[in-house]
C-alpha cells in the first residue's frame, strides 16, 4: 500500500479553487462563526455546521483567505475591532501628513481616481455609456461597471440574482446607456481580486460619481489602509464636518465602488460590524480576507 505523506494526502483531498463555489461554503461558515464567535467553535463543530469534511474546510479557508478558520475567528471578534480601531487615527494622520489627501493618492490596490463634476452628477450618468460584465470574486459574484475612463461601479451577486444587482447599479446612474461586456470588465476584475497584481506602477484608475460631500468621503476611506479601520465620526472630523456623521454614513452606504474604495473598513465607535450595502456577512469575510493578508493572527 502505498504510503502517502500526511500533508500531501491533504492536499489531493482538496477539492480545486472555484472563487463563486468556495465564497457559498464561506459565507455558510462566516455566518455560522458571527452567530457563535463567543463559543469559539471547534473546527469540527464547523464542519459539522456546513455538511463538510474538517479537511476540507481547513483547506477552503486556507486557500481562500490565508487563515485557519480559528485565526478568521479572532480576526472578526470584536477586540479585534477594537484593536483596529485604536490605530485608526494615527493612521489617518500619517496618511494625510504624507500627501495622500488628493486626486494621486495610492493604497494598497494602488487606486488613483477622478471625481465627475457635479453637472455630470446631477445628470444622472446622462451622455455616460457605461459597460458591465459579471465576474466571480472571493467573495460571490461580483458585478464590475466601467466608463471610458476607468472603474465605476463594483457590487456583488445574491442568490444568482443578477438582475438584481444590474438595478442596483442602474439606479445610481439612471440617465446612463448601459452595454453587458465581460471582456471589457474581465481585465478589471482579474487585477482587483488579486493581491500579486496590485502594483504601484500600473494604478487602477477608478471614477467616482457622487456628490461634492459623496466624494469627500470616499476619497478618505481610500486612505484607510489594508488591516486597519475607522469610524463614521472619524471620517467626519478628517473632512471638517465633525457633527455630520449621520450623513458620512449615508455617504459611505452609497458608495458604488465596493472592495476598492474601502467602505468595508468603517466600524461604529464601539467597534461593531455595523450596517454593510453588500450584507455584514459579506463584509466580516472581507476583514477577514484582508487580516489574511496582513499577517494578523
Amino acid at each position: 500500500m502505498l504510503d502517502v505523506a500526511p500533508s500531501l494526502k491533504a492536499a489531493l483531498e482538496a477539492p480545486p479553487a472555484d472563487p463563486c463555489g468556495d465564497y457559498d461554503h464561506v459565507r455558510r461558515i462566516v455566518a455560522f462563526l458571527s452567530q457563535r464567535w463567543r463559543d469559539q467553535p471547534s473546527l469540527e463543530a464547523i464542519a459539522e455546521h456546513v455538511g463538510l469534511s474538517t479537511t476540507h474546510v481547513h483547506h477552503l479557508f486556507r486557500r481562500w483567505a490565508g487563515l485557519t478558520p480559528k485565526a478568521f475567528l479572532q480576526a472578526i471578534t470584536l477586540d479585534n475591532a477594537k484593536a483596529l480601531l485604536a490605530g485608526s487615527a494615527s493612521v489617518l494622520d500619517a496618511a494625510y501628513e504624507v500627501g495622500l489627501s488628493g486626486p494621486g493618492r495610492l493604497h494598497d490596490l494602488f487606486v488613483t481616481h477622478e471625481g465627475m463634476s457635479p453637472g455630470e452628477y446631477k445628470a444622472g450618468g446622462a451622455g455616460l455609456l457605461m459597460r458591465f460584465g459579471f465576474h466571480p470574486s472571493p467573495f460571490g459574484e461580483a458585478i464590475l461597471m466601467a466608463t471610458e475612463r476607468g472603474l465605476a461601479g463594483l457590487g456583488f451577486v445574491d442568490d444568482g440574482d443578477r438582475a438584481a444587482a444590474l438595478a442596483d447599479m442602474r439606479r445610481r446612474w439612471p440617465g446612463a446607456a448601459y452595454a453587458e461586456d465581460p471582456a471589457l470588465t474581465a481585465p478589471l476584475a482579474a487585477r482587483i481580486f488579486d493581491p500579486e497584481r496590485w502594483r504601484p506602477d500600473q494604478p487602477l484608475r477608478v471614477v467616482l460619481i457622487g456628490t461634492d460631500f459623496e466624494l469627500r468621503v470616499w476619497e478618505t476611506l481610500l486612505s484607510i489602509p489594508l488591516g486597519r479601520a475607522t469610524t463614521y465620526s472619524d471620517i467626519a472630523s478628517r473632512i471638517g464636518r465633525p457633527k455630520a456623521s449621520r450623513a458620512v454614513g449615508a455617504a459611505v452606504g452609497k458608495n458604488p465602488v465596493s472592495f476598492v474604495v474601502p467602505c468595508h473598513r468603517v466600524l461604529g465607535r464601539s467597534g461593531a460590524l455595523t450596517g454593510y450595502h453588500w450584507g455584514i456577512t459579506r463584509k466580516q469575510a472581507i476583514l477577514g480576507w484582508e487580516a489574511g493578508r496582513t499577517g494578523a493572527p
